[in-house]
């Protein structure tokens, strides 16, 4: 599964771990994250997160 990350902030979702503070479970592909989920650091949405290379 790939790394997102947030441009703005920096975070790196990553789906093995997942973002269990927020409700989702590691092995969570960010694909599968809810709509309205956002980054932890900064807020923002999902939108503004690209795959990391």
């Amino acid at each position: 599964m790939d790394k997102y990350v947030c441009e703005p902030c920096g975070y790196v979702y990553d789906p093995e771990a997942g973002d269990p503070d927020n409700g989702i479970a590691p092995g969570t592909a960010f694909e599968d994250l809810p709509e309205d989920w956002v980054c932890p650091l900064c807020g923002l949405g999902k939108d503004v997160f690209v795959k990391e290379q």
